[in-house]
Formats: C-alpha cells, sequence, structure tokens
C-alpha cells in the first residue's frame, strides 16, 4: 500500500512527534511504501514571520501546493494526517479532495473543538467552548498562548472550517486513541457523523518486563500544571516513599526546590527512552496525576510493557486504561491524600501487587503491541480506501 503520512511538528517534540515516527517505522518494517511530508514550527522566524503565520493558519496555499506536489509524484492510495497546526493548515485536507486520495486524521489532542488543545484553564477541567459553533469564550479568557489576538484568529480559523463543512466533509475518517476522547468529540459543535470515527490506542514496543521490583514510584513527563506536578510533589512530601521523577518542563524549579527539602524526591531531568524503560522495569509503580481530559497516556502502556502498575487520576482518558484493583488504582483528581492512600495500599497488599504486576504485562500483550496496532491501522486504511 502506498501512504502518505503528515504531520506538522512541535517546536519541543512530544508525544504527537513520537507516535507519527514510530507508525512510519511499523508501516515500513511492513513492507508498504510509505513517504512523509513534515511541516516544522523550527521554521518560524521573527515576529512578522509569526504575525503573518496567523493568517495562513485559515489556509497556507504554500502548504497546499507542497501537498499538491507530493500526491502528484508519489501517487498514494491514503493520506493519515497526524496534526496540521500551525504551519500545515486545513488546506492539505483540500489537496486531498482534489485530488481524490482518502483522508483520515488521528485526534491527539482537542484542537477541533477547544482551542487551547487541552480542556484547561486556570488548573480546572473547562468545556465551556466543546457545544459552541465559535468559541468565543476562549477569546475572552485568553486560551491560546495567553493572548487574546492569537486565540481570537486560531477560534476564527476553527470556526470558519465549520462553516465551510471542511471537519465534516474533507476528512474521511478520524481515529480516536480512546472511547472517552470519541465521545468528546462526538457529542461537540462538530456535527460530524459517528460512523467517520474509529478507535485505535497508540501502542509501544518492549519485550523486557519484571515482576520483582524495587521500593519506588516514578513519574515520567512534562513538568507542567495539567499534568498534576503540584498535587504529585504534595502527596509524596506526606508519604515519605521514594519518587523518582523525569522529565523537563515549566515547573522544573518546583520540583527542584521539593528535591532540596524533600530527601526522599530524586529529579533526573530528561532523559532518553532506554533509560527511562529501565527505569520504569524496576518503579513499584508509576504515578500518572493528570489535572486535565487527557486523550490517551504513553507512559501508562509503557509502564504495562514492563508490567509496572498504575496510579493514575480517575479523569480523562486514562481512567479507561487503568482498571481499578486489576492493572492500578485510581485516586481523586487533584488529591494528595487520595493518591498517598493509594500509594500506601500498593506497598502493603503484597498479593495484589503481585496480580497487578502480571495484569499489567498482560493488558499490553493483549492491546498495545506494534503487531496488534498495526492489524488495527491497516483494517482502518483498507475500510477508508474501499469506502
Amino acid at each position: 500500500m502506498k501512504i502518505l503520512l503528515v504531520h506538522n511538528k512541535y517546536l519541543h517534540q512530544g508525544g504527537e512527534d513520537t507516535v507519527f515516527e514510530a507508525e512510519y517505522e511499523l508501516l515500513v518494517s511492513k513492507g508498504h511504501d510509505v513517504e512523509k511530508v513534515v511541516f516544522d514550527n523550527k521554521e518560524l522566524g521573527g515576529s512578522l514571520d509569526k504575525i503573518s503565520l496567523l493568517w495562513k493558519v485559515f489556509f497556507n496555499l504554500k502548504s497546499l501546493n507542497t501537498i499538491d506536489r507530493n500526491i502528484a509524484s508519489f501517487k498514494p492510495e491514503i493520506i493519515h494526517v497526524h496534526n496540521f497546526f500551525p504551519i500545515a493548515s486545513p488546506s492539505i485536507f483540500y489537496s486531498a479532495n482534489k485530488h481524490k486520495v482518502p483522508i483520515l486524521m488521528t485526534l491527539h489532542n482537542y484542537r477541533l473543538i477547544c482551542p487551547s488543545a487541552l480542556m484547561l484553564r486556570n488548573g480546572k477541567v473547562c468545556e465551556l467552548c466543546i457545544k459552541d459553533k465559535f468559541p468565543f469564550r476562549s477569546i475572552l479568557f485568553a486560551c491560546y498562548r495567553n493572548s487574546r489576538i492569537q486565540s481570537f484568529l486560531l477560534s476564527s480559523m476553527l470556526y470558519a472550517h465549520k462553516l465551510l463543512g471542511t471537519w465534516e466533509s474533507k476528512i474521511d475518517r478520524y481515529i480516536t486513541l480512546t472511547h472517552f476522547a470519541k465521545e468528546k468529540f462526538l457529542y461537540s459543535s462538530l456535527k460530524i457523523d459517528s460512523s467517520k470515527f474509529v478507535i485505535k490506542p497508540n501502542f509501544t514496543n518492549n519485550d523486557k518486563y519484571e515482576y520483582v521490583k524495587e521500593e519506588y514510584c516514578l513519574f515520567v513527563g512534562r513538568l507542567s500544571e495539567e499534568k498534576g506536578i503540584g498535587v504529585l510533589l504534595e502527596s509524596f512530601s506526606i508519604s515519605k516513599r521514594q519518587l523518582i521523577v523525569i522529565g523537563d518542563g515549566p515547573l522544573k524549579e518546583m520540583v527542584e526546590r521539593y528535591v532540596n527539602e524533600y530527601t526522599n524526591i530524586t529529579y533526573l531531568g530528561f532523559q532518553n527512552k532506554d533509560v527511562i524503560l529501565e527505569i520504569m522495569l524496576k518503579a513499584k509503580a508509576l504515578v500518572f496525576p493528570s489535572i486535565c481530559l487527557e486523550t490517551f497516556g504513553m507512559t501508562i502502556i509503557e509502564a504495562f510493557s514492563c508490567g509496572t502498575p498504575i496510579i493514575c487520576s480517575s479523569i480523562g482518558a486514562p481512567q479507561e486504561l487503568v482498571i481499578d484493583g486489576l492493572n492500578g488504582f485510581k485516586f481523586q483528581v487533584g488529591d494528595a491524600n487520595s493518591l498517598n492512600d493509594k500509594v500506601e495500599l500498593l506497598f502493603k497488599d503484597s498479593v495484589l501487587y503481585n496480580d497487578m504486576c502480571k495484569n499489567a504485562r498482560l493488558e499490553y500483550e493483549k492491546k498495545y503491541t506494534a503487531e496488534k496496532n498495526y492489524e488495527q491501522l491497516i483494517a482502518i486504511y483498507r475500510d477508508v480506501i474501499n469506502d
């Protein structure tokens, strides 16, 4: 199969970039003819370039021409988009339609129904704009980059393409990562028919797993408000259980302050995936304390692959991934004492814990291997092509 993968990379590499590359490598390994078109936010120059880009988010002719040329030379059977914002723009969908090439998009975040993409405001879940055709409240609250001007332009782009029918008619299929995420998009102002949504989780490759663990918990991720860093640090300052924190982000200084004050908290900074998996392999549990409505949780399935149970907050898609008492525990979102209680329960019930380790690995083998993911992905491609 000839497959064209399209992605707008972020300025700082994130999970979507990783998934894009992983799916590319998976498809190539299975013998498919795959080409990539990557738009990179590093192309953004000075302030004048950024101002001109704000208008290009509506319809970037340069991006349209780029996809036109790739379709003409490569002649793909299908196009799979992972992110179109901001440089690629919705123009890429019009290119695919013009050339009658089926196109689908993975919804890694909530951008189409929430200009901030996180559905989070002032540290709390915010769903004000989900059912608004024009998300005017995102402008009032300056939800995108804390700028009313940029929020206005982004909100206007989303609204304009609702009026044009772009989201309804120019994209043949949407992949959501969980049932939870699908429901948010399905019952939004997008008014997209349910038949256009399919569910396919992300995957990870890992053959190493262990059920004999060491006495520390682990956090891996961006050090930012929405990831629940505050409640994580508060909880482990209470419990005195060992915690290792891996990652980088705007709350790095907060983490370093806790490390200086509490000897049970260790900060390792940014680490590559191989190092992370070695540490995850021995961890008693992975803590996933997010306070926002995550669409998925890559570190959760990575921990599952290591045979490591999860302690996650009871919010968003992680609730769907973690089965309470089977492969992990759920705690009350934003509640440090609730998290502490679950950590203590995990450490004290050895029989239940051993079962959790085995169940975590079984969950990975059942749902999140590369082979399982390939079967789902190629079935989706065939269905879209034959529709």
